[in-house]
């Protein structure tokens, strides 16, 4: 195979225009979901352009000395109106501490200082309660007398549904039976058993005791550049519901992420790609530095690829694909040196490959299935349930199915393939493939300028040649033969042209590929006029 052509200036990047989005920065409220046991916890999100930070509340010690490290004594004397002034939730019984899950205003608890909301009780009156159950700490609690010592820690990653959330109800518990559910509050802001009658005083902080606040503290910070993102539960394709996982480049992962409605889902989500896109693309500009401008960078992102046969553990696996130069790249880690882009798992010419969106997820919750390609064609499986699907198509029938996480990704891949391989049809020129007929070995070229010539491999003579207006149709056995039909210009007939290739394949991608690049140089919508995805990428 010969190659030759002209070097066109190189394009500079940028995303684009109908997909720009600022770059966010954003905090807010989420929860941390645990699979294993089912749990989620409160955390506060920080999102800036590089990084996202995960924030756990702690109560922390801002004034005074700690003496007691994580652990926090108090005495609370109990109120003849209000008694201790607290609610608990939790129990051993169902695997969580007992915790504190209401504080009243201006009572016992609230008037110390020094307990709040998520705190697990660690001790009763000198009685280690960790492993107590619900019940076993109302009853103490009730029964301690007017002045009870508790010993608390905070409880960072407390489950969500031990800590009161908005609009709750109040306490559930039917103290008249004296029986109460773990699940729900009990209340011990009544007297409970209390032997003195007289008021007592107010529980206070003692002026020279450490003073303590709830605060939000780091606690993970994931880097953006080069993260991936993640909606499916492993080894499915079942999408978490309102829920995702953002993976760094070195692997740390944020665990599962859990929003409240499938809108905040949908704006972190939206939020965070976009910074990993901006981050990619200044990667892009910084590689490109080194690169001569026949060999840049068009685009390059985190995709999932779905894994052949049915014998795998996994139906996707993450892939990292770069479109550079005259090559589509498929890595199972980004490239991150000049030296990492010869340790590509797969490369191919972008000649030769195919592009094809299969699916995009509509508002009326219908699929759309659109081809990007005539003459070849090929089926696939399309009963997983990931909307945003896409295959590039190579050589010798083979072919590789994609899936990203959001309509605009998939707006971006379709115009950066269609990009790149116009680029590399105008910088090659054209590309001659080996072939034969009826015994003799014929070379076949496909020229942008000329269009389609076969000549003698021997003799060099020229057998036939006609340009791209002249191609009516073709068909092919779907193995190495393909019949080419040509308009002559004097005659108007039709002529058939029929070759055998060892890799027609990449022969069919290779026509189509300088036909639509022809095409494109001449009229300039119609690379936004064949774009499935940017069309439709607003209705989801």
């Amino acid at each position: 195979m010969s190659v030759a052509g002209k070097q066109p200036p190189p394009t500079p990047l940028e995303r684009p225009g109908s997909l720009l989005v600022p770059t966010w920065t954003k905090t807010g409220i989420a929860l941390l979901y645990d699979e294993v046991s089912e749990n989620a916890y409160d955390i506060r999100l920080k999102l800036t352009k590089e990084v996202l930070t995960i924030q756990k509340q702690d109560v922390v010690c801002v004034s005074g000395r700690d003496h007691s490290a994580n652990h926090r004594t108090v005495t609370l004397r109990r109120q003849p109106v209000g008694g201790l002034g607290l609610s608990i939730k939790g129990g051993a019984e169902h695997k969580v501490p007992v915790v504190i899950s209401k504080i009243f205003k201006n009572q016992a608890a609230e008037q110390t200082g020094m307990l709040f909301i998520g705190d697990a009780i660690i001790q009763v009156n000198g009685i280690n309660v960790e492993s107590a159950t619900h019940e076993e700490v109302v009853h103490l609690l009730r029964n301690a007398g007017d002045e009870v010592t508790i010993t608390v820690q905070y409880l960072r990653e407390a489950p969500s549904f031990l800590k009161l959330p908005l609009g709750s109800p109040g306490p559930s518990s039917d103290h008249s039976s004296g029986t109460s559910s773990p699940l729900f509050d009990s209340g011990l802001h009544l007297n409970g058993n209390s032997t003195n009658t007289a008021p007592s005083s107010p529980s206070s902080p003692i002026a020279n005791e450490p003073k303590y606040e709830k605060r939000w503290l780091d606690t993970l910070s994931v880097p953006l550049s080069m993260a991936r993102i993640s909606r499916y539960k492993t080894g499915t394709d079942k999408l978490r519901s309102n829920a995702f996982e953002v993976l760094a480049l070195d692997g740390v992962s944020t665990g599962i992420l859990q929003f409240y409605t499938a809108q905040e889902s949908a704006d972190w989500l939206r939020a965070m790609s976009t910074n990993i896109s901006d981050l990619t693309l200044q990667n892009m500009k910084m590689a490109n530095k080194c690169c001569s401008p026949s060999d840049q960078v068009i685009h390059m992102g985190w995709v999932n690829e779905r894994l052949e046969g049915t014998g795998s553990s996994q139906l996707y696996k993450f892939k990292f694909l770069a479109l550079k130069g005259s090559s589509f790249y498929i890595f199972s880690t980004p490239p991150v040196s000049t030296l990492d882009w010869v340790r590509a798992e797969k490369i191919y010419n972008l000649c030769e490959v195919l592009f094809k969106i299969h699916k995009l997820w509509l508002a009326d919750d219908c699929w759309l299935q659109a081809n990007l390609y005539l003459g070849i064609h090929q089926d696939f499986d399309l009963e997983d349930q990931r909307p945003y699907c896409f295959s590039v198509m190579v050589g010798h029938g083979k072919s590789h199915y994609f899936n990203v996480e959001l309509g605009s990704e998939l707006a971006v891949w379709e115009k950066s393939f269609q990009r790149a391989i116009f680029l590399e049809v105008q910088r090659t020129g054209s590309k001659t493939y080996m072939c034969s007929w009826q015994g003799d070995t014929l070379c076949f070229t496909v020229d942008f300028a000329l269009g389609f010539t076969c000549f003698d491999s021997k003799t060099k003579n020229v057998l036939w040649r006609f340009k791209f207006s002249q191609l009516k149709g073709s068909s092919d056995d779907g193995k190495t033969r393909v019949k080419l039909l040509f308009q002559n210009t004097d005659t108007k007939q039709i002529e058939t042209k029929e070759l055998e290739f060892q890799d027609l394949t990449a022969v069919l991608h290779c026509i189509h590929s300088f036909i639509a690049a022809k095409v494109a140089s001449v009229d300039p919508v119609f690379i936004d006029s064949q774009s499935i995805a940017r069309k439709y990428m607003y209705s989801n």
